[in-house]
């Protein structure tokens, strides 16, 4: 019991999942184009979310790869992140969307990484009076979204805020 009390205190979070590779068409990774990428992730309670590679990468399309999972990641979490700093903020948000880009750069030796996330929040307030606290607090979601911190690119973002008509 002291042992997950001093885990609370520290703020420490664990996650665990299951990852499946459910691609092997007969010969198993007997050669490059001889296996499919097909994953399935799973959360225990959660639907299973079926999952591959990108296109380019000999995957299925039809399927979340692991850089939109990691684009969804940021978005979600700038999103609850901004949401809570609208609320301490007094911003009463009634609708959030994000059409979140990145970009992502091979370096010709079979890896890469991202080099930068874009989000573009489009926010709508409930009063006119709330606009300019609405978007400081985008810097304040910026600073507290767990995920944006774990990251070694730029995850910036450009916002609209209006408020109901």
């Amino acid at each position: 019991m002291a042992e997950q009390q001093t885990s609370r205190a520290l703020g420490e979070h664990r996650y665990a999942l299951t990852t499946t590779w459910t691609g092997n068409a007969g010969t198993g990774t007997s050669g490059y184009r001889d296996y499919r990428r097909d994953v399935t992730i799973e959360v225990e309670g959660k639907p299973e979310l079926l999952a591959s590679a990108d296109k380019p990468f000999r995957g299925d399309p039809s399927r979340w790869n692991p850089e939109d999972l990691l684009l969804a990641s940021l978005s979600e979490c700038h999103l609850l992140s901004y949401l809570h700093a609208c609320v301490t903020a007094g911003v009463v948000v009634v609708s959030y969307s994000d059409r979140a880009n990145g970009m992502m750069r091979e370096d010709g030796s079979g890896g890469g990484s991202f080099v930068e996330v874009m989000l573009h929040p489009v926010v709508v307030v409930a009063e006119e009076s709330m606009i300019e606290a609405a978007e400081r607090a985008h810097a304040q979601a910026n600073e507290w979204c767990f995920i944006a911190n774990s990251m070694n690119f730029p995850v910036r973002h450009q916002a609209t805020v209006t408020a109901v008509a």
